[in-house]
């Protein structure tokens, strides 16, 4: 088969079994970019130009049948004021499915997500990443969820006080008695427990107390490209007796060895500027681009992220992964997965590896939307059971 034939079979795909995308970062950028002016940024149209990988266009060209937008808010946020930014975060999602109601459609549900495809809709379901957006607040945890909020991710780049994330230097050594807490309110809730960004000790913490199936949001292999971000064997083998699903994403800097001590030397050139590593803003690129200049980067491609979903599945099994591009919240991307308009060449590069349709069809739909129907039937038989928990940190971590 030639590939121009295999991607109008990616393409076919991708029609029956769309893409459900676990992480983008789309809401940030706007903050970032127009503090949320959607007149200044329709995504009805094309966005490139503006330097943002997603728009309504490319996301139809991609494919993409859900999203789980990210409401991140970035670390140096604390308190009362990581909160608030959350709250915009998820004001401005909500905005967006009001924009395009022909396009978008809010999803809180699996069965959600079912009926947005059967419309032609694209199911837009949310994410927070880091449980700094609650502040140490199971009220809040639940606030978050009755505004939409379908998965947390536990940590960002830094520790919290409950539970230690992957870039910083372990305090608590996995999850302390309150994370534990946070983790079973969730279940109790039907939000998914996203490991993405967390240690290995956290990963392995909230595998044994998770009473639902977990999500890595966006995580690739770490036997493939030994970074910190990844997940390694032993949690990406224990996924199958804990029904989660691990999304592997498409940032070079935790797919391509070559490029991991690069995006360091990147991101300390960055700071030398005065600017957060993760800036995205014009200014940002411009110093990040003017580096790249004297420093070629190294490229990643779509097979090099089809390297790490041949990992996982050999390890978790077809069963338990799923795709979390990141786009939007990443500085570089893969040469053919520039933009959310890419899934096709990532699927026609594994079905050149032989992946099978029904093995496809399992990565970019149905784990996905099985993994938080059975969170929302978790929750259904644990809220029988208990009601919602009133634990403070300072009563479990005193």
């Amino acid at each position: 088969m030639s590939a121009v034939d295999e991607l109008i079979r990616a393409r076919e795909l991708l029609a029956a079994h769309p893409v459900v995308d676990g992480h983008n970062d789309l809401p940030w950028a706007l903050r970032q970019q127009v503090r949320y002016d959607l007149d200044q940024r329709d995504i009805a149209t094309d966005q490139s130009a503006a330097g943002l990988h997603t728009d309504l266009p490319r996301m139809r060209a991609g494919g993409v049948g859900a999203q789980f937008w990210s409401v991140y808010v970035r670390t140096d946020m604390a308190g009362d004021e990581a909160v608030s930014a959350t709250l915009e975060q998820i004001d401005v999602v909500r905005q967006l499915v009001d924009r395009y109601p022909g396009e978008l459609r809010l999803a809180l549900t699996a069965d959600d997500m079912e009926a947005a495809r059967a419309e032609g809709r694209i199911a837009s379901l949310m994410g927070a990443e880091g449980g700094h957006s609650i502040n140490c607040s199971l009220a809040t945890l639940r606030a978050l969820h009755r505004l939409g909020v379908r998965y947390m991710t536990l940590t960002h780049n830094d520790n919290i006080p409950w539970a230690d994330s992957a870039t910083d230097e372990p305090a608590a050594g996995g999850l302390t008695r309150f994370g534990e807490e946070v983790v079973r309110e969730m279940n109790r809730l039907g939000m998914l427990v996203d490991l993405s960004h967390v240690s290995a000790g956290t990963m392995r913490d909230a595998l044994r107390v998770s009473e639902a199936p977990v999500i890595f949001s966006h995580s690739s292999a770490r036997a493939v490209c030994d970074h910190p971000r990844n997940i390694p064997d032993d949690v990406l083998g224990a996924l199958a007796a804990n029904g989660g699903v691990a999304m592997a994403t498409f940032v070079p800097k935790f797919v391509l060895p070559e490029a991991v001590a690069w995006t360091r030397a990147a991101d300390e050139n960055m700071r030398a500027h005065g600017l957060h590593h993760l800036d995205t803003t014009a200014e940002g690129m411009a110093v990040h681009h003017a580096f790249e200049a004297e420093h070629p980067r190294p490229v990643a491609t779509a097979a090099t992220v089809a390297d790490h979903l041949d990992h996982m599945r050999e390890v978790a099994g077809v069963d338990h992964i799923g795709i979390g591009g990141d786009f939007d919240g990443t500085a570089f991307t893969p040469a053919d997965l520039a933009d959310v308009s890419g899934y096709p060449n990532l699927i026609a590069e594994l079905l050149r590896r032989g992946w099978s349709e029904a093995d496809l069809a399992k990565l970019t739909w149905q784990n996905a939307t099985r993994v938080l129907r059975d969170a929302e039937a978790v929750a259904r038989e644990v809220s029988a059971k208990r009601g919602p928990s009133i634990a403070t940190i300072d009563q479990l971590d005193g």
